[in-house]
């Protein structure tokens, strides 16, 4: 299996090209629709694909954790995908994809991996309501392959949320309102679970804001508020404080819309936060590479409102006197 990733280098190539890559795998017969139903997830988030380790199960977890193994002496929680969707497989899960989001490692069984395939974000769609629905939430895009195959990208971080520890009260505690003139964020997400914790931070500190669940969708409403400010004769950045951005997402990914703010000179001026689960070195490092003021980490509402308040600061504070 480490044959799928020798060309991994390559990969640090895709920023800014609306381009990924995804690892395709299956979780085993769909009672629901009486298929195998095929599932993507970004070859970013994948550490290594192995044989199933000796699984030890540990007290009070939640039914989709099967327990922790022992990867080079750290120990790794292991979800079962398949049971957490729902799907009964023919034979033992002893597929197992190891997995980083935000530095954190985990493990999800999977019943077989099956190729690594190169595509471009516009491929992937939003998925229509029906979809979302039945799969409760957990689909955030979809593409189709030759021979009517559909694959589905599944929204690892909300399974992530509700089988960790990601979504705590805690983790908004003393986030306090920013002072001063209003400010108003444009942001980009299409997990479901991390749009929930930007607004929420986003309301601790009074800053208004405008969602979208693609780069598509928010570009198309930054042209909008570009529109607007001409007509009225304002500069864009006196109506867009900041833009949050997502990496992964469908139709338009977190570096081209980034890419595309700034080859735009009607938003000079307007930082731009990139906010993912690919929080490696080499993740940050292609954001700077298309043009992002900083990166923060999901699911950190302490770090993000850290960040947001010191970028909506420098952006307002006055010019100093030569």
């Amino acid at each position: 299996m480490s044959e799928l990733f020798k060309n991994i280098d390559a990969r640090t190539k895709l920023a800014g090209t609306n381009k990924l890559e995804i690892l395709l795998f299956t979780l085993g017969m769909s009672q629901r629709t009486g298929r195998r139903e095929t599932f993507g997830i970004n070859v970013f988030k994948v550490r290594e694909v192995m044989r199933t380790p000796e699984i030890t199960a540990a007290p009070e977890m939640p039914e989709a954790v099967e327990g922790m193994v022992s990867l080079r002496g750290a120990l790794v929680p292991v979800v079962d995908l398949g049971k957490y969707v729902g799907v009964t497989p023919d034979s033992k899960r002893d597929i197992m994809i190891v997995t980083e989001y935000n530095g954190r490692t985990q493990g999800f069984l999977v019943e077989a991996v099956d190729t690594i395939l190169r595509l471009d974000w516009a491929q992937m769609r939003v998925p229509p309501e029906m979809l979302t629905a039945n799969m409760g939430g957990l689909v955030t895009a979809v593409t189709e392959l030759p021979g009517n195959k559909l694959v589905m990208m599944l929204d690892v971080e909300k399974v992530l949320s509700e089988t960790t520890h990601y979504d705590d009260e805690f983790l908004f505690k003393g986030i306090e309102p920013v002072e001063g003139e209003e400010r108003t964020v444009f942001f980009a997400d299409d997990s479901s679970v991390a749009r929930k914790q930007i607004e929420r931070t986003l309301d601790a500190m009074g800053v208004r804001y405008v969602g979208a669940i693609n780069g598509r969708m928010a570009w198309e409403e930054l042209k909008r508020a570009a529109s607007y400010a001409e007509s009225a004769g304002r500069k864009v950045k006196d109506m867009v404080s900041l833009v949050l951005t997502d990496v992964e997402m469908p139709e338009m990914d977190g570096y081209m819309l980034t890419k595309t703010i700034k080859s735009d000179p009607r938003f000079e001026g307007i930082p731009v936060l990139m906010h993912s689960s690919l929080s490696g070195m080499s993740n940050q490092q292609l954001g700077k590479s298309v043009g992002v003021d900083e990166y923060v980490p999901k699911f950190e509402p302490q770090r993000l409102a850290e960040t947001l308040r010191r970028l909506l600061a420098r952006k307002t504070a006055p010019a100093r006197q030569s």
